[in-house]
């Protein structure tokens, strides 16, 4: 799936501290004893998930039998002036009426199918399976815009405050979601998410950050660096809104330095710096993981 994510590197990366997992040396030292501040689950790139098509539920069905698996639902979102697509993701072989909510922002280029496709319907069930209480995890199509409000006419910010939270109810779920997750573009407008709204936990996935102004203004999202100094969350960390962070990147991956940052700054619960690069291998691989840790605040 597409992300058009990859940053300029910063001229003069942050330097390491002993919260970081090193490249080149240290970064082996840590593969081979498998331990350390970021190692403790180091895990390695696998093949890609099978693709997966959501079922497409239509509105009058949604009172009906048990809904499948993994479930696609359209909604007229004022908020971003059309309709998007709600996807469900259930763990199998659970009751699936009243289920907490991990709300899951997707990547630029990619839409709300993102999580479906890199295995998180397995994954979520093996979880469940091997004792995490259950969750569904929701993920809704944002757009390319960061999840802010860049744009007035097209605002995922407040479709997720004003719309998604009846969305849920209608889908027979928990109408405030309790975690949230997001990839890339995603992990922005989570950790965005979570400086307005009461979230036990928050996922940042290859967080897609920026140092400096110069490389936001290449995205062609923030009409002013001051609005881009407003969402960036490397320069709210403080704001967090008392939720346990957690952090996964890949140490190849090049928005590696803003991530080391993040965890300098925000001194997460989890910090998982390991092998791996900005793409969908990496993703896959560090998934099962995330949801095991999200499922210990649902």
């Amino acid at each position: 799936m597409p992300d058009n994510d990859a940053p300029v590197p910063d001229a003069e990366p942050p330097r390491p501290n002993r919260r970081t997992v090193l490249t080149g040396t240290a970064a082996a030292v840590v593969g081979v004893a498998g331990i350390g501040v970021f190692g403790r689950w180091l895990l390695k790139p696998k093949s890609i998930a099978t693709p997966v098509t959501p079922t497409t539920v239509p509105r009058t069905a949604l009172g009906g039998p048990t809904p499948p698996a993994v479930q696609s639902t359209p909604f007229q979102s004022g908020a971003r002036g059309r309709t998007v697509n709600v996807v469900v993701i259930r763990p199998e072989s659970t009751p699936v009426r009243d289920l907490p909510v991990c709300l899951a922002l997707h990547g630029r280029g990619a839409d709300a199918t993102m999580f479906a496709n890199l295995g998180v319907p397995a994954a979520l069930t093996a979880a469940v399976t091997a004792g995490t209480p259950a969750y569904a995890v929701v993920s809704v199509d944002g757009g390319d815009r960061y999840w802010t409000a860049a744009d007035p006419a097209d605002d995922p910010r407040a479709m997720l405050s004003d719309e998604l939270p009846g969305w849920l109810a209608e889908l027979g779920l928990r109408r405030e979601p309790r975690v949230l997750m997001g990839i890339s573009m995603g992990a922005f407008g989570a950790l965005g998410h979570a400086r307005t709204h009461h979230v036990a936990a928050t996922a940042a996935i290859s967080p897609a950050l920026f140092t400096s102004w110069n490389e936001a203004r290449l995205r062609s999202v923030f009409a002013s660096k001051a609005q881009w100094e407003e969402a960036e969350p490397l320069r709210h960390t403080q704001d967090l809104n008392g939720t346990a962070l957690g952090v996964w990147c890949g140490t190849d991956d090049p928005f590696a330095p803003a991530a080391r940052q993040l965890v300098e700054k925000a001194r997460p619960e989890r910090a998982e710096l390991t092998d791996g690069a900005h793409d969908e291998a990496y993703w896959t691989a560090v998934l099962p993981d995330v949801l095991r840790w999200l499922g210990t605040h649902i």
